[in-house]
């Protein structure tokens, strides 16, 4: 007996690969990805396994997918908070739900122009001398999370202090410089490392914490190579690479930083 497909069995299939392609994307060259890989084969075996009646292996993986879940939220904990996180930060902190509005206070967050450019007066200063910096400038999320570590500044934004801070001698120069609400709010915070494995090669630490500081976070983050001189910036997991005093000074003003 053949059953006939209805508008809901489409639209129900329709939704399911939505579903699919948004969670691949979000988690497309993570470790998440491997581990969601392993569980969906599992999964699709079970499935089979069930529609053959074997009922020995069938009631078998029932048990092992039933308790596994578990298992997996135990195991894989910091894997979850991180694919949470990156979920919020991508449609809620984003916008695509717009009825979340709604539900906060809308502020007017300071920072402008003159706050960009000497962001970019530093990052051109430490570019030529080759010193090297990572600054975190917050967006909506907070950054307050990941002071732990570091030193609370709470100054106002200049070019002489940020390079201040990343040089060499100083003892703020390791880590990252977060910025949030137009101030400086503290130095040499260590920032989440990207567990992505496609990286390139030439990607020292500081590209692979701002990868992974970006992809948590709704940050932009602006790197200066220590090796090089090249400033590149990250922005939701993407980096671009050897960008132009300009092309930063751009993306500082049009990204919806300030």
């Amino acid at each position: 007996m053949i059953v006939p497909i209805t508008a809901l069995d489409i639209i129900d299939i329709f939704l399911v690969a939505l579903i699919l392609y948004q969670l691949y994307r979000l988690i497309s060259g993570t470790a998440v990805f491997s581990i969601f890989i392993v569980v969906f084969l599992i999964y699709l075996f079970w499935l089979i396994v069930k529609a053959l009646k074997m009922e020995l292996i069938s009631s078998l993986l029932g048990q092992v997918i039933s308790v596994g879940v578990i298992a997996l939220i135990i195991v894989f904990q910091q894997e979850v908070r991180r694919f949470l996180l990156l979920l919020g930060t991508k449609y809620i902190k984003n916008g695509k739900f717009p009825f979340m509005k709604l539900l906060s206070s809308v502020k007017e967050e300071p920072g402008g122009p003159a706050e960009a450019e000497e962001i970019v007066r530093a990052a051109e200063s430490m570019s030529m001398k080759k010193i090297g910096a990572l600054i975190v400038i917050g967006r909506q999320n907070r950054l307050s999370i990941y002071t732990e570590g570091g030193e609370i500044i709470s100054a106002q934004i200049s070019a002489d202090l940020l390079e201040t801070i990343f040089f060499k001698n100083t003892p703020l120069h390791d880590g990252a410089v977060l910025i949030e609400d137009g101030l400086i709010l503290a130095a040499r915070c260590p920032l989440p490392v990207t567990d992505r494995m496609t990286l390139p090669p030439h990607f020292g630490m500081r590209h692979r914490a701002a990868i992974g500081m970006t992809e948590q976070t709704d940050a932009l983050v602006v790197i200066v190579s220590e090796e090089t001189g090249k400033i590149s910036v990250a922005d939701a997991g993407k980096i671009r690479e050897n960008i132009t005093q300009n092309d930063l000074r751009n993306v500082l003003l049009m990204e919806k930083v300030w």
